[in-house]
């Protein structure tokens, strides 16, 4: 028999789901809609130049982002939003070629990129110190739901640009981590047609082509297509992992000829081909080998995911708009890997383990929202409703088995056989996980003030089984208030002090002694800063002050020892300033240069006062890029990075440390079409990361990694 509170979230979800039905009507009422003299639609089909990384929210020029609808879910000037958002832009993007999420972010103030150093099988972000991999990744606002190691991947060529809400963000979309959230906008379908094709070749076999097209379909401007593509082979320098993927994502706009109603389908399909065995053994006493972990003979993390969805809108007049995004998405994994357990008394062999992880994950996302503009006296209000409604369903699986023992003389990688495990059930969960959330947010302007409030209240259930034992399974349900309230105030000159609190909740997995289920982990965060964004010139300078206290942390639990039980008694404490200056000074001329202050710390639970381990309390970054536009020289452009990352705590017990580095990036552009007309649209290009090889290690708890060589990659595109 269910239980009254699965029936009720199952009416819920049928009543969300099937409200598309009534939001497919709302064409019909285009006709006896108000007309507007003019009507600015910022979304699908809105650019004409893919080149500037607009839509789908985001509004920028060059490499400065002016809009961002992550911070309110509404199309907001960045000065208004009250809350720390950066945007990684389309041209910052192209221009330093980037190929995964942690690149996107290297120069991103508060974000640590990299943490676990080279890995080409998982974009791992940190943000004001806090992982936001598992709950705060976002796809065209709405949250990427996956497994433990079901974990979407994400194109950057597919990508209009990379908005990135810094702090706690449940306010608006539920549990999520206190650093808050990183939202990857999917190109969209273009007013002007655009076609462009690229090839690519660089170190490490790397081969690839990418294609992008767009544009009115049969002639019809209320008819928009787009579809975007890559196909790339490539080695890594790991021995036993690749970098293969395939990426196709096709996406379609309709709307109606006042462009008050429009629907955009977005799809995606990627077969993703790495390695299981990623890294280096450590040593019992954490000091990192050039013994590889992997083995090409038992190697491949194969990935194949989908995601397809659409997204609504419908203006009733200037006063009310109704918005509904749903997505479906699905994700298998099979990793296969072998370890490295340790060195034999030989010393000339090590003794190895094979693994084989089974995990698979599918769910829908549905966010209904409506809007309001209206005026109450002198004050000016943009009132957001919403339900929202996610449900994941994932079933995990692991066998082990050992395997043959590696000689470390000859490193004989490849050449034994590897069976494998020959089944799956050392471990055998099946996870069901729903959360409904309902918010309200009023932005209420009065000449230069403008005040955010906002409150959400969640519904978040979750059902752990395990599969081989019935009476492990465990059933949180949690329900939770978050809220946010923040002021800004726009002074004429383009300066913009602001300050906010804000909270965040995130689910916690497992029981305490006794099978209590586990409390949601808690934050709150009180953050004051300053937005500087003139009309008159592409500068955006953004400095910012901010405290996180996040508790309810699992340690262990030091009454019963045997069971290696854990109790909530775990709190840290993220404080620090953020500096980032994003430019499109002149003709040519783009930079972006950022400085963060991390003090992240234990103030609760087994390490009381220590630095939590891989995270740095500074970070320094600068990246900028220049285009010759007239004389012999015009055409050419240079591109010059540079990454500081000071020291960090290598455990958390702070007994040892890693060693601060510095990591210099560069790229070389040509466009032919300076020189000769006929070949305007191609353009030639180079990019190295970590051009002076830098590889130093990486050490997080026991784990040791290193941070990625020298990577070249050169480039031919023609846009047409």
């Amino acid at each position: 028999m269910l239980s009254s509170t699965t029936d009720r979230l199952r009416l819920v979800r049928s009543l969300l789901l099937g409200g598309s039905c009534l939001m497919a009507a709302a064409p019909a009422l285009a006709q006896d809609t108000v007309v507007l003299d003019t009507v600015t639609v910022d979304g699908a089909g809105g650019s004409s130049d893919p080149g500037t990384g607009e839509g789908g929210g985001i509004r920028s020029e060059g490499y400065v982002g002016r809009e961002a609808r992550v911070g309110t879910k509404t199309d907001t000037d960045l000065r208004k939003v009250p809350q720390a958002v950066a945007v990684v832009t389309r041209q910052e993007l192209e221009d330093r070629n980037v190929q995964t999420l942690v690149e996107a972010a290297r120069y991103t103030s508060g974000v640590r990129a990299g943490a676990f150093g080279f890995d080409p099988a998982f974009d791992t972000l940190f943000v004001r110190g806090f992982n936001v991999a598992n709950t705060g990744y976002y796809r065209d606002g709405l949250r990427s739901l996956g497994g433990s190691f079901a974990v979407f991947r994400n194109e950057p060529y597919g990508l209009e640009g990379v908005s990135i809400l810094k702090g706690p963000s449940s306010v608006l979309y539920g549990s999520s981590a206190p650093g808050g959230i990183v939202n990857l906008v999917t190109k969209r379908p273009t007013d002007a047609p655009f076609r462009e094709v690229v090839g690519q070749i660089g170190t490490d076999s790397h081969y690839q082509a990418n294609f992008d097209a767009s544009g009115p379909l049969a002639g019809n401007d209320n008819v928009l297509y787009r579809i975007t593509g890559i196909k790339r082979s490539a080695d890594t320098e790991f021995v036993a992992a690749r970098d293969d993927r395939t990426y196709i994502a096709p996406a379609f706009t309709l709307r109606s000829d006042d462009r008050n109603t429009q629907i955009t389908v977005l799809g995606e399909y990627t077969d993703t081909k790495s390695g299981g065995g990623r890294g280096f053994f450590t040593t019992p006493d954490a000091r990192i080998t050039d013994i590889e972990q992997g083995d090409p003979r038992f190697r491949d993390l194969d990935q194949e995911q989908g995601r397809v969805g659409y997204e609504f809108e419908h203006r009733f007049d200037e006063h009310v708009t109704v918005r509904q995004n749903v997505r479906y998405q699905s994700i298998d994994t099979d990793m296969r890997f072998t370890s490295v357990l340790g060195i034999n008394p030989d010393g000339i062999s090590a003794s190895r383990s094979a693994g084989e992880i089974l995990d698979e994950a599918r769910g829908i996302a549905v966010d209904n929202q409506i809007q309001g503009n209206f005026d109450t006296g002198a004050v000016a209000h943009t009132l957001l409703g919403g339900l929202d409604y996610t449900y994941f369903d994932g079933q995990y699986r692991y066998g082990g088995t050992t395997a043959p023992d590696l000689n470390l003389i000859t490193r004989n990688y490849g050449r034994q056989p590897i069976p494998g495990p020959t089944s799956h059930s050392i471990v055998n969960t099946t996870t069901h996980q729903q959360q409904i959330g309902l918010y309200l947010q009023d932005q209420a302007e009065i000449e230069r003030f403008v005040l955010t409030v906002g409150g959400r209240y969640d519904w978040l259930d979750t059902d752990t089984l395990n599969n081989n034992d019935a009476s492990a399974s465990v059933r949180a349900e949690d329900r939770n208030f978050s809220g946010r309230v923040g002021l800004s105030y726009l002074f004429d000159n383009g300066i913009t002090p602001y300050a906010n609190y804000s909270t965040s909740f995130a689910p916690t997995v497992g029981t305490a002694f006794g099978g209590t289920p586990f409390d949601p982990t808690e934050g709150e965060q009180v953050e004051v800063g300053v937005k500087y964004a003139p009309d008159w010139i592409g500068l955006t300078i953004d400095a910012a002050l901010f405290r996180i206290d996040q508790n309810n942390l699992l340690v262990t639990d030091p009454v019963n020892t045997a069971g290696f039980f854990q109790v909530q008694t775990g709190a840290v404490r993220s404080q620090g300033f953020e500096f980032q200056a994003n430019a499109s000074l002149t003709e040519g001329l783009s930079l972006v240069a950022a400085y963060s202050y991390t003090d992240l710390s234990f103030t609760d639970g087994d390490n009381v006062g220590n630095q939590v381990a891989g995270i740095p309390e500074h970070q320094v970054s600068l990246w900028a890029n220049y285009e010759v536009q007239s004389g012999a020289a015009e055409g050419l452009g240079i591109g010059v990075g540079s990454r500081f990352l000071g020291r960090t705590a290598a455990d958390d017990a702070n007994t040892r440390e890693n060693d601060g580095r510095i990591l210099i990036d560069a790229a070389l552009s040509y466009e032919f079409g300076a020189v000769n007309p006929k070949l305007e649209g191609v353009r030639a290009q180079i990019n190295a990361n970590n051009l002076f090889d830098n590889r130093a290690s990486l050490c997080n708890n026991g784990y040791c990694y290193r941070e990625q060589g020298r990577d070249v990659i050169g480039s031919l595109r023609f846009r047409f």
